[in-house]
């Protein structure tokens, strides 16, 4: 089992993005939780430090603590049951910046590959036909000398579905010291993933919701 070293950044402490009666949108930085394991050193994440502020703060979904973006935390019970029913149907929409390494030959395509968790190497996942569903759009945005940004859309949300997805294609994601040989490790300072945006319907309201943030690398 890999040691999991954890020192969440302080700067900025929280990066609201819109807030409301019923919602609480940031954006997470890279190397934070999103919320606690059960590690007493993992008690600081995203989840603590709104809490900290909103006391009805409620996690509806997560990101790695190595991926950082857009996420939506509910502030009521029914804002919670509504955002969560809509992340199981399917009816959110991420979109994620990725870069990895070297070119991919195919500009757009689907990845549809299954993934079941490594049983023997935890917390990993690996593709596995007799795991669960996984589909991935991805989109080539930008060809570098030798690596490539993509843009990534989850149409389910398995466990590193979209570092897995990648590595399945023969290009990690840099900086991914989960899936990655030294190389790819070392070719980034964080895992170069970012949830760059998120769709969604206020359960309050019904409005068409809307959140954006510019990939850091």
């Amino acid at each position: 089992m890999q040691i999991f070293s954890y020192q969440p950044p302080s700067i900025p402490w929280l990066d609201i993005r819109y807030l409301d009666r019923d919602i609480i949108v940031i954006n997470k930085p890279s190397g934070l939780l999103s919320n606690p394991g059960i590690a007493e050193y993992t008690h600081d994440c995203a989840l603590t430090r709104l809490q900290q502020r909103f006391k009805d703060c409620i996690l509806v979904h997560r990101l790695d603590c190595a991926t950082s973006g857009i996420m939506v935390f509910a502030r009521n019970k029914k804002a919670e049951s509504s955002l969560k029913t809509q992340f199981q149907d399917r009816r959110t929409e991420k979109t994620y910046i990725a870069e990895v390494d070297g070119i991919l030959e195919q500009q757009s395509g689907v990845i549809e590959l299954s993934i079941a968790a490594d049983k023997l190497n935890p917390p990993k996942q690996i593709v596995n036909e007799l795991g669960k569903s996984a589909i991935t759009h991805f989109k080539v945005l930008q060809q570098k000398s030798s690596s490539t940004l993509v843009e990534l859309k989850p149409v389910t949300g398995r466990t590193h579905q979209l570092r897995v997805h990648m590595l399945a294609l023969g290009h990690p994601i840099l900086g991914d010291d989960f899936y990655g040989n030294e190389q790819v490790i070392n070719a980034a300072k964080r895992l170069q993933l970012h949830a760059q945006s998120l769709s969604f319907t206020h359960p309050y309201s019904g409005k068409a919701m809307h959140f954006n943030s510019v990939p850091p690398f």
